[in-house]
């Protein structure tokens, strides 16, 4: 039950008693999220802001993806030029020095026909759309993101065909 006292110039209290139990407290979690699938391929990493890009480098090779990041569109261009082997996955951000992220996109998709692109950013997607820099049904994640956000989102865009 809850008691409640209130004095003129003295404030109020409130006790809240609750039915004591001889029984551990038992903490489930149902509603849990699965952890994300892992993959192998090659995912290229474009992010004008340092701690971003250090971070979603991190969590790309965690989950066992392989990594080509920069902070420079023309570098990733340069990238995706000159690596061996696929490239799968373009992550770039939407708002950068140099170029937006849709220019980027294009770019590297007349290099790399069939890349899959991510785009990222700190606004919401219909602000971007808004401002023509993207369409409204692209590959979106909003930062700031989680591990497992980002993880899975990488997961469900290479995985759809």
């Amino acid at each position: 039950y809850i008691e409640a006292e209130s004095q003129p110039g003295r404030g109020s209290s409130i006790r809240i008693y609750l039915p004591r139990t001889k029984a551990p407290a038992v903490v489930t979690c149902e509603d849990r999220e699965r952890e994300p699938c892992r993959g192998s391929e090659t995912v290229l990493l474009v992010e004008d802001e340092q701690a971003i890009l250090k971070l979603g480098e991190a969590i790309l090779k965690r989950y066992g993806y392989r990594v080509l990041s920069t902070a420079s569109p023309r570098d990733a261009i340069a990238l995706a030029e000159g690596h061996q082997g696929p490239v799968h996955l373009l992550i770039t951000d939407v708002v950068m020095p140099e170029m937006n992220g849709k220019d980027l996109r294009d770019k590297i998709a007349c290099l790399r026909p069939g890349i899959k692109t991510l785009f990222i950013s700190g606004y919401t997607v219909d602000v971007i759309a808004r401002h023509g820099l993207l369409d409204e049904d692209v590959r979106y994640l909003q930062k700031p993101f989680s591990v497992k956000a980002l993880a899975s989102k990488v997961r469900e865009v290479l995985s759809e065909n």
